[in-house]
């Protein structure tokens, strides 16, 4: 087996990894599932110039044509955007999008995939998957979760999405083996609010500090990745009860309506965007940039260790 016949990485990015240079991968379902055209595209191009201008290189992740796509180009990210024939994929559709030649925006799981299979240690993205609400009767739990478990890359994010049970999250972390770091806080994160009222692992002080926990973690030969919770920045962040109150309308919205499943999560962020008026649009661009900036800057300290 050739894993060229299935993969391919931007000669940049390859040239980076090889010379152990600080680089971020990106996901593209943010993209395609997470944020409405054209603000999606502009978004696009923005995070990767955040990345450059922390000191590293953007590798952002997609299924094009059912080729593996570490780095994309301007074509493939305006088709992302789009989002026209764009599945969403996650490990378990990874086979059949390659054996079909289809084409599909990658969740955290399968960014954490591509990422370690193109060498990429660190991943920047807005919020990870986890445990959702009622999930003791419907069993609906995020594949991020496992990933997290088995492949070896920190994913920087502003903690799990709020329209999960972050609580249950965390026990099912806990259970994987995966630490929780809190970048520069002990309280982690939920995604549009700045604490969830669950604490971290450890509240690691800098970007440094992390990337030190990273390397003992890889060093011990422990598997799978490490979670790192980056608050969204004070002046973004939006009232913990109010969201509250906002998901719980969307959740009923979705049960009223029979969405299920991987249709579930993009239903419930479109409809929080209208019912907050667009400012949970507005927050989500916004804690995305401040995870791509610490992305970056923990891809530099790591790339020195």
């Amino acid at each position: 087996m050739n894993l060229k016949d299935y993969l391919f990485i931007q000669p940049e990015i390859e040239a980076a990894v090889k010379a152990g240079k600080p680089v971020v991968a990106l996901e593209s379902t943010i993209l395609s599932h997470g944020m409405p055209w054209p603000e999606n595209l502009e978004f696009a191009h923005k995070v990767q110039q955040v990345v450059r201008a922390g000191g590293a290189v953007p590798a952002t992740t997609a299924i094009i044509d059912g080729k593996l796509k570490v780095g994309l180009d301007d074509a493939d990210i305006e088709r992302m955007c789009r989002a026209e024939n764009v599945e969403k994929v996650s490990r378990r559709d990874l086979p059949i999008m390659v054996a079909t030649g289809r084409t599909g925006a990658t969740t955290v799981a399968t960014t954490m995939i591509l990422a370690s299979l193109a060498g990429i240690r660190i991943f920047a993205t807005g919020g990870i998957g986890g445990v959702h609400r009622g999930a003791e009767t419907t069993m609906d739990i995020s594949a991020d979760l496992q990933e997290l478990a088995h492949t070896p890359v920190a994913v920087v994010c502003a903690g799990a999405k709020m329209i999960l049970d972050i609580g249950l999250t965390l026990e099912y972390l806990e259970t994987m083996g995966v630490p929780v770091l809190g970048m520069g806080t002990e309280d982690f994160p939920a995604f549009y609010c700045r604490k969830s009222g669950f604490g971290v692992d450890y509240a690691a002080k800098d970007e440094l500090d992390a990337a030190k926990v990273l390397k003992a973690k890889w060093d011990l030969g422990l598997r799978g990745g490490v979670l790192i919770g980056n608050p969204v920045p004070e002046e973004y962040a939006l009232d913990f009860d109010e969201m509250n109150a906002v998901i719980q309308r969307a959740i009923d919205s979705a049960k009223a309506e029979g969405v299920k499943g991987k249709h579930l999560t993009p239903y419930l962020l479109a409809h929080i965007v209208d019912f907050t008026e667009g400012r949970s649009l507005a927050t989500n661009l916004q804690l995305a940039y401040n995870n791509a900036r610490v992305a970056s800057r923990l891809a530099v300290e790591y790339s020195k260790l």
